[in-house]
């Protein structure tokens, strides 16, 4: 069996982030075969402008944001929640990558398999926010993990000083999630095998 790529972002920029610490710890889980890579270029994403979403004319980050999800298996998203909601830098960064205006280039997100999570300090989590990224995979088109549902409230007690996730049930559904999302992106493998083998006929 081939290995698989998960991409993983963080929708937060702090330096001591419950949900970049949330895919540091899903790393450590990953199962033989897959390869977790953390994305670490969201402060370096500019506000989207219409006026350069082309391919000639994105910035250097975006262009390699698009690249990495395109050629990643699936993605794995970790969101804090502000004003009920995504924060502001994770949902500009998707906003670059949901287009292809020239029709020439397809869509990175479109059907790539996606799972959500989410760690907040206060008492429910990330489930508006999870709910808004949910919308947003909607009109995408992405394979969206639908369960387990993983929303760590109270995060402050559920990671140590160091950062490592201690909690057990955590780290279980944490893991849960992974395994998901993986056999998402292995048994879309063969179909895409499928289809470009047919394409490649026609051609």
């Amino acid at each position: 069996m081939r290995e698989t790529t998960v991409l993983a972002i963080s929708g937060s920029l702090r330096a001591d982030s419950y949900n970049t610490a949330l895919l540091r710890a899903a790393k450590a889980l990953a199962p033989a075969g897959v390869t977790l890579d953390l994305y670490d270029g969201l402060r370096d994403i500019p506000p989207y402008d219409l006026d350069l979403d082309s391919p000639g004319n994105r910035p250097a980050p975006v262009r390699d944001l698009r690249d990495r999800i395109t050629g990643a298996d699936a993605v794995l998203i970790a969101t804090p929640e502000f004003n009920y909601s995504v924060p502001g830098v994770l949902k500009n960064a998707l906003d670059w990558v949901s287009t292809d205006w020239s029709g020439t280039e397809g869509l990175p997100l479109h059907r790539k398999p996606i799972a959500v999570t989410g760690a907040s300090p206060a008492a429910f989590g990330t489930v508006r926010a999870q709910l808004a990224l949910r919308q947003v995979f909607l009109w995408t088109d992405s394979d969206l993990v639908v369960k387990p549902e993983v929303m760590l409230f109270c995060a402050h007690e559920r990671f140590d000083t160091a950062g490592n996730l201690t909690d057990p049930t955590s780290r279980r559904l944490l893991g849960e999630l992974l395994d998901a999302l993986v056999d998402k992106a292995r048994t879309r493998a063969p179909a895409d095998a499928v289809v470009d083998t047919a394409a490649a006929a026609v051609a």
